[in-house]
């Protein structure tokens, strides 16, 4: 059995915050913030980098010089550097006067953690295709720009819950594909990566000293001995029994139909999806509002909430800040476990 992980945060105070990005001002980004900072602010000091303005009214600030301050002034107010942004921020309707300064944040956040004035960075929702009609935004999405702005060339894409037992915590080996891509991206090499990502990851970020690492396959029933798919016995068998021989504790190829039900969760720390929907549908379903999207593979920690924008009902108060709050949280332990 792999070694738990134990919660360091909750031995100490941190001694730095987390840093939270603000994202697409007119998403929910702004509202679930201020109530982030209402459920947690005081346990969990946070900072975030954004324009005062695009805060929803009423909403108690603590304009702050460097991040440290939040730690002896998140009680009095939600921590806020501040950035300026060149225009209001109208819920559901993004403007592309405010994508550079959107991206600019992001990149503010980065060179705080890396300058290690944070435990690590929370990025709120961002809309792609909105950054690229305002600033000629060119990477894919988030994390592939926090990638670059580290000088990474491979990451991971973990969604993780704690708040269901046992916890789960998924990777889909491919992300952003279409499904008839899937077999032609999915390589022996990117296999390989992805298990290895995984892997320091679970012992840097989580604490386990041995992980186990469960790998679905790509067909159903994992191909059935060859009637449904042959992927599974030409080369991802010999792949998983070739990372078996130099220490991984890899199982698999399994059927995904059986891997996630609470006594399967038991035997893994983490799962490798094939796909996309291979790896979100599970959690999805047992932890709609609590799921947190981590990238592996950074310098430092990045945690997210995992929905987007929302902007069918920025701006109503209606927002479910629990994703991001479990972002937070998580950004928190884990920051603890690198840096312990």
């Amino acid at each position: 059995m792999s070694a738990q992980p134990t919660d360091r945060t909750a031995a100490r105070a941190p001694d730095r915050p987390v840093i939270l990005s603000c994202g697409d001002p007119s998403g929910v980004g702004p509202e679930i913030a201020a109530r982030a900072w209402e459920h947690c602010g005081a346990k969990l000091p946070f900072v975030w980098i954004g324009d005062p303005a695009h805060l929803p009214r009423g909403t108690k600030i603590r304009e702050i010089d460097r991040p440290s301050d939040a730690l002896r002034h998140a009680s009095a107010g939600l921590p806020v550097l501040p950035h300026q942004f060149p225009a209001a921020a109208l819920p559901g309707e993004p403007d592309p006067a405010n994508a550079k300064a959107v991206i600019d944040v992001i990149a503010r956040g980065v060179d705080l953690v890396m300058r290690g004035e944070g435990t690590g960075l929370t990025t709120a929702p961002i809309n792609k295709k909105a950054l690229k009609d305002g600033a000629k935004f060119t990477f894919p999405g988030h994390t592939e720009y926090l990638a670059h702005l580290a000088g990474v060339e491979r990451v991971v894409m973990m969604l993780a819950s704690s708040r269901v037992d046992p916890p789960l915590r998924v990777v889909p080996a491919t992300i952003h594909v279409a499904l008839s891509e899937v077999p032609k991206l999915l390589t022996p090499q990117l296999l390989r990566e992805t298990v290895r990502i995984t892997y320091e990851g679970l012992r840097r970020d989580f604490g386990f000293s041995s992980p186990r690492i469960a790998v679905a396959g790509l067909n159903p029933h994992a191909g059935e001995g060859g009637a449904m798919g042959s992927e599974e016995g030409d080369w991802i068998a010999d792949t998983l029994d070739g990372l078996r021989e130099e220490g991984y504790a890899v199982a698999g190829p399994m059927p995904a139909d059986t891997m996630f039900h609470a006594r399967a969760r038991q035997t893994y720390d983490a799962a490798i999806c094939a796909y996309h929907d291979q790896a979100l549908i599970p959690i999805k379903t047992l932890d709609f509002d609590g799921g947190v999207n981590i990238t592996l593979g950074l310098p430092f920690v990045r945690t997210s909430p995992d929905h987007g924008t929302a902007y069918d009902i920025a701006g109503q108060g209606r927002a479910n800040p629990a994703s991001l709050i479990a972002a937070l949280e998580m950004a928190a332990r884990m920051g603890a476990a690198r840096h312990d």
